[in-house]
C-alpha cells in the first residue's frame, strides 16, 4: 500500500468542545496546584527542584484521557517510582551518560509493563534522573521521594478531585457487571455476541498493548450493537411501552406496607418518591429478603442492616422503607430507546427501571415484560429480509 501523508495523523474519535475545555482546565489546575504546593513546601530559596517536566505529560493522561489504563493511580505512582529508582541506579552504575539514559528508559519500561504500572511520562522521569545535571544527581535516591513522588501525589490528588467534581469517574471503573447468580449460566449480556473468552483470545492474538481495558472494550462493543440497532415500526422508546399508572411508596412508610403493596399489586419493585414525586430510590423483593429479618408480623430490620444504616450516618434506623431501599437508582428518561434499556438491564442484572422526567419526577416504570412484548411486536411487524440470490 503506498504511503499517504494522512497516515501520519492518528484516527481519534470525536472530542466535544466541552471535553476539550474540561481537559485543558484540568491540566491547568493540576500543574498550578502541584507547583504552588511544592514551592510552599520547600521554599523559594531551596536547592530542591520544585516541579519536574514529566508532570506535564502526566497531566495529559490524567485530565485528557482519565479512563486510560495508563492514567490510573497505580500507573502514575508505580510508574514514576519505578522509573525514578531505575534512573538513579543507572547514573550510579554507568559512567557514560548516553548509555545510562538508554538503559534507564529500557529497563524502566520493562519493569513497568511487568508490574502493570505502565505510564508513558515515566520514561521521561527515568531520563530526568540521568540527564538532570548535578542538581538532580546530588539528590541520589532522594530524587525518587522529592520531587518525583511528591509531584506525582499532588497531581494525582488534584486529578481525583477535579475529575469527580466535573462528572468523570476517577479512578476509572468499567461498567459494573451483572451480579453473579451462582449458576453455570453466563449473564444475559454474555449469551449474545462476543464473550469474555472471545475477547481475551483476540487480544492475545493481537499481542500489543492497547490504551483501553478489556472490560471497556467489551462495553464499547455492546454500545456499538445498540447503535447498530434500527427500530422498525414497533415501539422505539420507553414512553411507548412503560407503565404509567405506577404504585409508589414514601421513604417513611413501614416495610410491612411495602410488602403488602407488592403482594396486592403483584409487582416486585416499588419506586420510592418524596412528596414532589421525585425518585429517591427503589425497594425490591430482594431488599425485603436480604436486608430484613422475618417474623410472625412480617419483615423487620435485622441487626446487620441496622448497623449499616447507622454507619452511613444518614439517621437512626426506624424500620421503614428508607432503611432498606436501593438509593443508587439507574433511572431512564421517556425518550430513552428500548435498545438502550435492554443494554442497561442486562449489564446490571435488573428487572425494572424507573422512568423519570427532566425534573427527576416519576413518569413510569419499564419492566422486562414490557421489553419482551415490545420486541416481539417489532419482530412480527418488521418485514422479513429478502433472501439472498
Amino acid at each position: 500500500m503506498p504511503f499517504r501523508l494522512r497516515d501520519l495523523i492518528p484516527e481519534i474519535g470525536h472530542i466535544s468542545l466541552q471535553e476539550r475545555t474540561r481537559s485543558g482546565i484540568g491540566a491547568l489546575i493540576g500543574i498550578l496546584v502541584t507547583g504552588l504546593v511544592s514551592r510552599a513546601a520547600v521554599g523559594d530559596g531551596s536547592a530542591l527542584p520544585i516541579l519536574i517536566a514529566p508532570m506535564g505529560a502526566s497531566s495529559v493522561l490524567l485530565f485528557a484521557v482519565p479512563a486510560s489504563p495508563l492514567a490510573q493511580p497505580w500507573s502514575i505512582l508505580g510508574g514514576n517510582l519505578v522509573a525514578g529508582l531505575v534512573g538513579v541506579t543507572a547514573v550510579l552504575l554507568i559512567p557514560n551518560v548516553y548509555v545510562a539514559a538508554a538503559v534507564a528508559a529500557g529497563v524502566a519500561i520493562a519493569l513497568m509493563a511487568s508490574l502493570k504500572c505502565l505510564h508513558p511520562p515515566s520514561g521521561a522521569v527515568a531520563l530526568t534522573a540521568v540527564l538532570g545535571g548535578s542538581a538532580i544527581h546530588d539528590l541520589g535516591y532522594g530524587f525518587v521521594l522529592w520531587p518525583v513522588l511528591a509531584n506525582s501525589i499532588l497531581l494525582l490528588a488534584t486529578a481525583l478531585v477535579f475529575n469527580n467534581l466535573t462528572g468523570r469517574t476517577y479512578p476509572h471503573r468499567p461498567t459494573r457487571a451483572a451480579p453473579d447468580r451462582g449458576t453455570a449460566d453466563p449473564t444475559p449480556a454474555a449469551r449474545l455476541g462476543l464473550s469474555a473468552s472471545d475477547l481475551a483470545a483476540a487480544l492475545k492474538d493481537y499481542g500489543q498493548v492497547l490504551d483501553v481495558s478489556p472490560a471497556d472494550l467489551a462495553a464499547i462493543f455492546r454500545r456499538a450493537q445498540v447503535h447498530a440497532y434500527r427500530p422498525g415500526r414497533g415501539p422505539a422508546t420507553c414512553a411507548e411501552i412503560m407503565s404509567k399508572d405506577v404504585i409508589g411508596i414514601g421513604p417513611d412508610a413501614p416495610m410491612k406496607e411495602a410488602l403488602e403493596l407488592m403482594r396486592g399489586h403483584h409487582v416486585k419493585m416499588l419506586p420510592v418518591t418524596d412528596e414532589g414525586a421525585r425518585v429517591l430510590g427503589v425497594v425490591t423483593q430482594t431488599d425485603l429478603l436480604d436486608k430484613t429479618t422475618w417474623g410472625a408480623r412480617g419483615p423487620r430490620l435485622g441487626l446487620r442492616q441496622r448497623i449499616r444504616v447507622s454507619l452511613r450516618g444518614l439517621r437512626a434506623p426506624h424500620g421503614v422503607v428508607a432503611d432498606i431501599m436501593t438509593r443508587a437508582v439507574k433511572a431512564v428518561r421517556p425518550e430513552t430507546s428500548i435498545a438502550e434499556v435492554v443494554l442497561r438491564m442486562t449489564e446490571a442484572g435488573l428487572h425494572h427501571l424507573p422512568v423519570v422526567d427532566g425534573d427527576g419526577r416519576l413518569a413510569g416504570v419499564v419492566s422486562q415484560t414490557d421489553l419482551v412484548v415490545a420486541l416481539l411486536a417489532q419482530a412480527t411487524e418488521d418485514p422479513p429480509s429478502p433472501a439472498p440470490a
